[in-house]
Order: C-alpha cells, then structure tokens, then sequence
C-alpha cells in the first residue's frame, strides 16, 4: 500500500479542496512573465489553416482560461479606453456612459454630520482599544476552519510518534550510527539463554516500526485523499497536455526552420563580409605593429645622433614616446624585455649631460670678452638646454648660473685691477705682492679711473645676465601658457564628450521606443573598420625625430597613442627660435611660477653681487683712510660715480641694491664729520686770532652774496683776471644794505654755503649737514659772544679793550647771518622729507638766540653810556660858565659814541639806540636836579640849567643822521605838587 501511494505523483489541479484553492489564489497576485513580442512576421507558406489553428508559443502563452474570470464589479465596469478618471471614488469605474449629475437632497432625510457619530464613537472606543491590544497579543487565526485544523492537530500528535531520526533528511541505514540507533544488537543476540527474551524484543521491535509505518501511510493517504480531485484532473487532462505539447513542438520547429533559413539568406554573407573585414584589419595591425617593432629598435642609435648634436629635447621626446610605446602597444613583446630598462639608464645619463652642459654654457657665456657687442651666446643652444632641463625637473640650474656669477663677478675686478696696474709705471709688483697691495699704492685719479672701468664692465655683465635671464624667461612662460591652453582643450573636449553621450541615450531611447535593432542602428552611423583604420593612419602624425639610414621612417609605422604624444605646439622665443613644447612636461603651474619667480630673484642676485663686490673693493681701499683724506670735490665726483652706479643697476635689475648705498651712506657720514670737523676748527682758529676791526670785502665775497640774492646757493665760479682789476670794499652790499664786517664773518659765510653746496651734491647727508650747520652757526654766536661781551679777545688776541665800535661791528655781523637764516632754512626744506620737517625748528632756536645776543649788545652799548652819565652828572653843579664843564664832556663823549657805530649800524638803529641813551642821560639829569633841589621855577638855576641842556641837546642833533631825533628835554623836571 506505502509503494502504490508513494510511486504515483501528485499533480495540482483545480479543486474546491483548501490546500488548492490557496496555492491558486496566491499567484493571482503575481505578475506573469511577458515574453519578447513575435518578431517573425507570419507569412503565408503552405497551408494557412493549418497556421491559423497549430498552437503558438507567442501567441497562445496569453490565451484566456476559466482561471482568469473575475467577480469583481468595479474592475468588469472599468472601461480602459477612459482617458480621464473620475475623481468620485463610487463612480470613476462606471465607464463612458455614466454622466455624474447632481443629485437633490432629499427633503424627508435628515442631514447626518459628523456630531450625530459622536456618542458612537465614544462608546465603541474602549472596545476598539480592547480589541486592539488582543489582536497585537494573540496570534492571527489560520484560514482553515476548526474540522480541518482539529485534523491536523490529531495527524500532527500521531507523527510525533515516530522517532525524530526517520524525519532527518540525511537519514540512511548505512551509516553505522544510525543502524545502531534504529537496530540495536541487543535484539540480535542469542548467547546466553537468553534467546526466547531476545525474540520477543525482536518481535516487539518490528511491531514498533510496522506501527510508525502505518501512521505515515494514514498521513499520506490522508494528504492523498485531500487531493484527490487533483489527481482525477490530472489523468483527465493527460492525454490533452500531450497533444498540446506535441503542436507546441510542430510549431517551435517551424519557427527553427524559418530562422534558419533567415539567418542562412540574410545573416551568413553580412558575417563573412565582416569576418574578412575583420581579418584585414587585424592583418594591418600586425603589419603596423611590426614596423612600430622597427622604429623602436632604431630608438638608440637615433638618441645618440641626437645627442652628438646636443639635440637634448628631441632625444628626451624619442625616449618618452618609446617608452610609452613599449609600455602600451609593445608591451609582452620578448625582444623588448630589456630596452625599458635600458632606455632609462640612457634618460639618466642625458640628464647628467644636460647639466654639465649648462655649466660650460654659464662658463663661456659669462667669462666671455667684456667687449662683445653680442649680449646672448647661442640662443638655440640655450633654449634647447632649458627645455631639456625643465622636462627632465631638474630645476637647479638656476644655482649652477648663480655660483658661476659670482665667480666672474670676482674675475671683473681681478682684471680691471691687473689691467690698470700694468698700465701704471709707479706701481713696483715687485714690492707689492698681493693686488689690494698694489691698488692701495694708487693715487685717487688712478683709482677713481680704476673703479669707473670696474663700475663698466659690471654694467655690461648684468646686461649680458638679464639677456639671459630674459631668455630663460621666456621659456618657462611658453611652458606655462602651453599647459594652460592644454587645461582649457581638456575642459572643451570633456563637455563635448559630454554632450555627446546625453545624444547617444537619448537616440538609444528612441531606438528602443520605435522597437528597432540597435546593433543595426549603430552600424548605420559608423565607419567601416577599413575606413576607421585607413583614417586613424592618415590622422596619425609621422615621427618628427630624425632617424639613421637604415631605420624605418615611413609615417605608417606610427599609431594612434605614440602619434598623440607628437603632437605639440610652437612657441616662439625672442631670439626667434622655434621650440616645439611637448605634452609631457612635469611641471605644475605653481612650479612654474615659482621658477619664474626664482628666475627674478636670480637677477635681483646679480645686481646684490656686483653691489657687494664693489663695497669689498671700497673698503680695501678705505682701510688705511683714503676716503676719509679725500676733498670735498673729490668725495662729491665719488659719490656721484656711485650714485651714477647705484642708478643704472636698478634699471636694469628692478630694484635697488642696499649694500653699496650703505656703504656710501657711511662713508658720507665719516665725510660729513670730517667736513664738519674740519670747518668748525678753521673757524675756531679765525675767531681765536680776530682782533674784530671791520675788514674790507674782497670782490669774490661780493660775488658770492650777489649770487645768494639770486636765488642760487652755491660758489661761483673763479673767473681769473676779472678779480684783479675789481678793487676790494669797504662794505659788504646785501640787497641794498650795507654790512660793515669782520673778516671771519667773510669766511663763515662761504663755509655756510659750502654746507649747503655739499647738500646739493650728496643729498643722502641733508639730515646730517643740517644737523652740523646749526651747530656751526650756534658755536660762532657762543664763541663770538665769549670773545667780545664776554671780554675774552683781551687774553686771546690781546686787545686793550672792548670798544663800542667792537661792539657795533659784533652786532652788525650777527645781523648779517641772522639775514641768512631763513634762506639757509628754505634751502634745507626744499631737501628735505615732509617728515623730517620737524628738524628745521634748530633754524628758529638759533634766529632767537641770534636776536638776543644782538640785544645784549645793544644793551651793552647803553650801559657803557650809562655808567658815564652817572659818573658826570654825579659833579654837575648848577653855576656858571655856561655850558657847563660836565655838560662839555657829556657831549664829548656821545659824539665818540656817534662816531664810533654810525658807520657801522643803519640810521634807524643808530637812532634808536641814541633815544635809548638819551633815556638814560635824562633820567641821571632828573635824578641830579632833584638832588640839587632846581625846579622849573624860571629862577636863575633854573636858566642856568636850561641853557646847559639847550647846549646839550644842540649838539646832539648836530650828529649825523639825529637832526629829527625826538630828544623830549622836558621830562627832566619834576612836575609841581
């Protein structure tokens, strides 16, 4: 019974049955699988009834049955030809005819809203909440109903009878565990007397296993009888299924016969053209690989004719393109196992080449004759190194150009010296040895010429380095703009690619849209591959590298990828030298920038070091104080050639060296010290020996002064002969005035304009001489002052006395420098920077100082007269003879003081000063009157007095340039009580 059960299948057919009915119902929810549509159109060969009702595999897989009949209302009214649906849940599916019209509420129903469902609502809630913790605690109920369920829960409590390890799905007797775990030996053994026990545990053995066959045999017969409709189907239907399947396989070898026939007229001679196409191509490749193969192998007998002619960039292009050949196209190939290898060895040694050939090119182009016009040495040459050298990185190149300058920089002044002392009879090389030896044993005209021949040539070898520079230059900017342009077609080509792949979807899209073959939409819109590669090869560019006579150079042996790395653009130098820029520089552009900027600063280098060699050469000459001895128009004509020096480098270079400039500040500096120094001494000596009489004015010192009142600070000219027949002064005229002076103050006055001369020539010493020209000026007024009011020309020059007439002569003096302050000032500020305005307040400090000695004078001059006054007027008795002897030599002595200043002072201070006296001289009468009890009462005293002052007053306006002078005699009388 178990083998008739287990032997027949068990099919799934239609059945009321529930285990069926859920295995139906559940693949109504899944989505059948469409095939392909039928892309062999039908054609009427043979009998068409017999196409018309054999079964098709495209046509019949979607053949409606029994099994796809619905119930449901809403999708048999859906009309699918609705092109709009209906928003209306209820009336979407109603189909065409359905017109929505509005329907009247009615008049006897009430209107429901939402407030009637409220006490529903809370009603029911509570239980909805119960009935929603149940569902979410027990488990969901099977669909089987409880007969079924009670069944199966009795099958289910029967086949747990049967051991677990008959249910395993590895269960087999073989296995040694298993037989002793379903046959034990015990139940076997007989030895013993134990055999009747023994069988009976046999038999109750075999019992156990019949008992577990029989509960799977009812399980099966049970899971059978479930099905059994199925089954009945299934045998019913057989004989159907075979006739359907056996017109199923009439048909499908029909469809056979047909595409084979197709693919014989339409497909096998479009295969074949394309597989001889194919094979050409593939021909032509070997045969363009071969002669590819014979190009490499000439590689390095090309790179050493190359290199035989410094061609250094055309054997590092070869070299790159070989090497990218080898590694792309050529790669696997076993003869070429080692040119890899080896054509890097030759990389490296072109490298080391190159910068050893750089070095000679600085060498030669630097120490080459100073006197060759040209400023560039082998353009080409150059610019072939410096390409090389920037495709290989090997950017030190700028350090071996910077060493080899400083070498000739030295070189410069080593040749200038031996040159110029060669040329010089007095120089012994035998006595002096070393070279800064025999440049100190020349004269400042034979060194000044030296170092002007220095200044020259260094002039010419920084023209001749930025020339080099420039060219250096331009190169790396070619480079820069090169890659640049590279970037932008990059950036160009990637959108058109782009673009190009957004049209190529879209046409895909359409060409599956419109159900076409897109393989043969392709081949429409491409190239044959004979044309493809007969297109590629004319595209190709040639090698550009010259090869030996036995290489092949045909421009067939190139291909598409070794082709692309030829392809360069040229950049024209400005020696007008076309370099061919490769594609494969190293450099970024921040590194290019860089080196462009290291290319300036190397410049800038060259101009710091002929700067500092030319304070070396300074200083070696300054050691034992040659310049500290020299002239003022020795140091001027030096610092000018300097200045001159200084100028011209920073053209040429950009940007002013500091080095040189520095060492002419200070030497500026110990000049102006020395200048400073040695005037202040001169001047010390002259105030030390003035015996201060007013001297005559030499015509030069006219001249002088006339040309200050000109508005040009400087000296004037010699002019030979015109001076000798110009006899001197008495006076000094300064823009009408006349100036009695002392010879000192001749002399200080052309001191104060070489000051300001020696301004004009070195103006990097303004502050200084600013700074020395008011100590100057305050150490004639102290000095001055020491030796006239202080009295101290009586020990130092030996006079007997200080008289008013050496007075007078002082102050006229002061006055005249104090007229040339401020045109000294002007001169200074219009020197001077706006912030160093502040310095110019030492001229106002000195103005003051000036005025005030220029007072005390003046005071001196009334307290001389002063001290006379109240010593005669102290005697004076009022009697007779009239004039008075005391009023005789009161007026005696005021005309040996008018004689004495008039010539000297003008007339308005003459008379002011005279008021001053006369001042004085009243109050001393006053003070003697009122002493001698006179009054003006007309008495005889009172005559007496009058007519002495009548007397006095008489001569004094007799003086010249007193006539109007306002004497006002009356205040000698006390006024009445």
């Amino acid at each position: 019974m178990a083998s008739s059960h287990s032997s027949s299948p068990v099919p799934q057919g239609s059945s009321s049955d529930v285990f069926f009915k859920k295995e139906v119902d559940s693949t109504k929810h899944i989505r059948n699988v469409q095939s392909l549509p039928d892309v062999c159109p039908k054609e009427p060969t043979g009998d068409t009834n017999s196409l018309c009702v054999a079964p098709s595999l495209v046509t019949d897989q979607h053949r409606w049955t029994i099994y796809h009949s619905k119930v449901n209302l809403p999708a048999a009214l859906n009309d699918p030809r609705l092109a709009k649906r209906e928003s209306d849940f209820f009336t979407k599916t109603w189909g065409l005819d359905f017109v929505d019209t509005e329907v009247m509420p009615s008049f006897y129903l009430p209107q429901i809203s939402k407030e009637h469902f409220t006490a529903y609502q809370q009603e029911i809630s509570q239980r909805e909440k119960i009935h929603e913790r149940c569902k979410n605690i027990c488990p969901p109920k099977d669909t089987f109903d409880r007969t079924l369920l009670h069944t199966h829960d009795k099958s289910r409590t029967d086949l747990e009878q049967v051991p677990k390890i008959f249910m395993k799905p590895d269960f087999a007797l073989d296995d040694s565990l298993t037989f002793n775990s379903v046959l034990p030996w015990s139940h076997f053994n007989t030895a013993g007397g134990k055999g009747n026990r023994d069988a009976a545990s046999s038999k109750l053995l075999q019992e156990k296993l019949s008992h577990y066959l029989d509960i799977v045999e009812v399980n099966i017969a049970h899971q059978i009888s479930l099905r059994s409709e199925a089954f009945f189907h299934a045998m019913t239907s057989q004989h159907e299924l075979q006739d359907y399947l056996k017109k199923t396989s009439q048909a499908v070898k029909m469809l056979r016969d047909k595409i084979a026939q197709i693919d014989k007229v339409m497909c096998e001679g479009s295969l074949h053209i394309l597989r001889l196409a194919l094979t050409r191509n593939n021909c032509v490749k070997v045969y363009n690989k071969l002669k590819l193969m014979a190009t490499v192998h000439q590689t390095q007998p090309t790179v050493q004719v190359l290199l035989s002619t410094s061609e250094f960039v055309g054997a590092l292009d070869l070299i790159a393109t070989t090497q990218e050949v080898l590694q792309q196209e050529l790669q696997g190939i076993h003869s070429f196992r080692h040119l890899g290898s080896q054509l890097c060895e030759l990389e490296k040694l072109i490298d080391k080449m190159m910068i050893a050939e750089f070095s000679t090119y600085s060498h030669s182009d630097l120490n080459r004759p100073l006197e060759d016009d040209c400023q560039i040495l082998e353009e080409e040459r150059l610019v072939s190194l410096v390409f090389g050298l920037l495709k290989q990185r090997k950017l030190n190149f700028l350090e071996i150009y910077g060493e080899e300058m400083i070498i000739t920089a030295k070189n410069i002044i080593k040749q200038c010296v031996i040159n110029k002392v060669s040329q010089i009879e007095e120089v012994d090389t035998d006595v002096a040895m070393k070279l800064a030896d025999q440049v100190r044993m020349l004269n400042f005209p034979q060194w000044f010429d030296l170092l002007k021949d220095i200044f020259s040539k260094f002039i010419i070898f920084l023209q001749r380095v930025k020339a080099t520079l420039n060219i250096i230059h331009s190169v790396v900017l070619s480079v820069l703009d090169k890659n640049q342009r590279t970037r932008e077609l990059e950036e160009i080509s990637q959108q058109k690619n782009a673009a190009k792949d957004n049209s190529l979807d879209t046409e895909v899209a359409y060409l599956i849209h419109e159900g076409m073959f897109i393989s043969d939409a392709f081949t429409e819109g491409e190239l044959t591959p004979t044309a493809v590669d007969t297109t590629s090869q004319r595209n190709a560019s040639p090698n550009s590298e010259p090869c030996s006579s036995d290489s092949v150079s045909e421009p067939e042996c190139t291909t598409d990828s070794s082709s692309s790395k030829e392809q360069t653009s040229s950049s024209v130098t400005p020696g007008g030298v076309d370099m061919m820029v490769g594609e494969d520089m190293k450099l970024t552009d921040l590194e290019l920038g860089k080196l462009a900027n290291s290319i300036q600063e190397l410049l800038f280098n060259a101009s710091d070091i002929c700067h500092d060699r030319a304070v070396k050469f300074l200083m070696s000459r300054a050691k034992d104080g040659f310049l500290e001895k020299l002239n003022s128009t020795e140091f001027i004509t030096l610092s000018r050639l300097m200045e001159t020096f200084i100028l011209d480098t920073e053209q040429i270079c950009g940007r002013k060296s500091m080095s040189l400039l520095g060492a002419l500040q200070s030497q500026a500096n110990k000049f102006v010290n020395r200048f400073h120094e040695e005037r202040k001494t001169k001047l010390s000596l002259l105030l030390d020996n003035e015996r201060w009489k007013q001297a005559d004015v030499p015509a030069e010192f006219q001249d002088l002064v006339d040309s200050v009142s000109d508005g040009r600070i400087a000296l004037p000219e010699k002019k030979p002969g015109a001076t000798e027949e110009r006899r001197p002064a008495e006076v000094l005229v300064v823009e009408g005035q006349q100036y009695a002076v002392v010879g000192t103050v001749l002399l200080l006055i052309r001191i104060i304009l070489e000051y300001c001369q020696c301004v004009d020539n070195i103006p990097s010493v303004t502050t200084d001489m600013l700074t020395r020209l008011s100590d100057l000026l305050k150490y004639f007024n102290s000095r001055s002052c020491q030796l006239v009011l202080g009295a101290g020309a009586l020990q130092v020059v030996g006079l007997k006395t200080i008289t008013t007439k050496n007075l007078a002569l002082s102050s006229r003096c002061l006055q005249l420098i104090v007229h040339y302050i401020p045109v000294i000032r002007a001169h200074f500020e219009a020197r001077l920077q706006p912030k160093q305005y502040s310095m110019l307040r030492h001229f106002d400090h000195i103005t003051k100082d000036y005025h005030d000695h220029i007072a005390e004078i003046s005071a001196k001059l009334v307290a001389i007269m002063d001290s006379l006054f109240d010593k005669l007027l102290s005697k004076y008795e009022v009697k007779a003879p009239v004039p008075s002897a005391c009023f005789r030599n009161i007026c005696k002595q005021m005309a040996k003081m008018h004689e004495a200043i008039v010539d000297l002072l003008p007339e308005e201070q003459t008379q002011m000063l005279f008021l001053r006296i006369n001042a004085s001289y009243k109050l001393h009468l006053k003070k003697q009157l009122s002493h001698l009890n006179v009054i003006n009462d007309g008495g005889p005293q009172n005559g007496l007095v009058t007519a002495d002052v009548a007397f006095y007053t008489g001569n004094l306006q007799a003086l010249k340039g007193l006539k109007d002078l306002d004497l006002n005699m009356a205040e000698i009388w006390e006024q009445k009580r």
